[in-house]
């Protein structure tokens, strides 16, 4: 019994003291699909990117979380905005690693510190105006792999 005491106490101690609140940071660009208000017992923002990469969608998801400790209106706000008009943004985050044991800080691990928006038109890039069209503005590259031609 006291054997089972100690491992357990090594591996609480050991769990407790390898827990990092900044295991890593970075930003992440994208359009923001998805960014509302749930949980039934602690309310968090949660989100979803779809990150890009020069210029393309990625098939690469990053889902994210508004921190319920540290709620900064300006960015909800900011993300919000985002989502409903097809923004492109630049999300500046920082990952935890076990201080989110039940969730009760966001739903996932990924939480947005900052948002800068690049580009307000990425989503509608002609908006009903035909003047883009004469600009040679670079809209979004599309490639395209033909296979099977002899």
């Amino acid at each position: 019994m006291k054997n089972i005491f100690i491992i357990a106490f090594a591996f609480a101690l050991t769990m407790l003291t390898s827990c990092s609140e900044n295991y890593s940071n970075g930003e992440r660009i994208g359009v923001i699909t998805q960014f509302s208000e749930t949980g039934i017992i602690w309310k968090t923002w949660e989100g979803h990117l779809n990150v890009t990469q020069t210029g393309m969608n990625s098939s690469i998801p990053f889902d994210f979380s508004i921190d319920r400790d540290n709620q900064d209106q300006d960015v909800i706000n900011t993300l919000d905005s985002a989502a409903s008009n097809g923004w492109k943004v630049k999300l500046i985050y920082h990952e935890t690693m076990g201080w989110n044991w039940f969730y009760n800080r966001g739903g996932t691990d990924h939480f947005i510190n900052k948002v800068e928006v690049l580009e307000k038109d990425f989503g509608n890039a002609f908006n009903g105006h035909q003047e883009h069209l004469n600009t040679g503005k670079v809209i979004d590259t599309i490639y395209v792999v033909i296979e099977g031609l002899k």
